[in-house]
């Protein structure tokens, strides 16, 4: 399984996703390859914000190495499951998408967004990553059921 995790930026969210679901995945005994991008180019290149750097630290998830990138059409080919981490985000793709795409969906199964806590502080980082956390948890089980 291949999954793209997708916010804005590259930045934020996705890049605490793709560190989640990636150790979550190995502790279930799981081989998942799992990436991130941004539907934008801000920040091309750059680290994860420090703020979402070290909330997901503290929990055990390392995303250090992870540099933003944006979206580009080989995702559609190179991914089975394609997660954006809000409505704008899943939009942007499905305009983006070729005929016949991965399954493009809502990271969050409840159908919520995961609001992007770039304009916030340690506080936004802290409730994007539970929303993550739990999100992920829905999803090691789901694939866990599939394997």
């Amino acid at each position: 399984m291949r999954i793209l995790c997708v916010c804005l930026g590259n930045i934020c969210r996705s890049p605490m996703a793709e560190g989640a679901i990636r150790k979550r995945a190995a502790e279930a005994g799981l081989e998942i390859t799992v990436d991130s991008a941004g539907t934008g180019a801000y920040h091309l290149g750059q680290p994860p914000d420090l703020r979402g750097l070290k909330a997901a630290l503290a929990r055990g998830y390392d995303n250090g190495a992870q540099r933003a990138r944006q979206v580009g059409p080989e995702d559609f080919h190179c991914f089975d499951l394609i997660l954006a981490m809000d409505s704008a985000n899943l939009a942007h793709l499905r305009r983006m998408a070729p005929a016949n795409p991965p399954e493009l969906r809502l990271f969050d199964p409840q159908g919520q967004d995961i609001p992007d806590p770039y304009h916030g502080g340690p506080e936004e980082y802290e409730h994007a990553l539970d929303m993550v956390e739990a999100a992920t948890d829905d999803l090691i089980a789901t694939l866990r059921e599939r394997v």
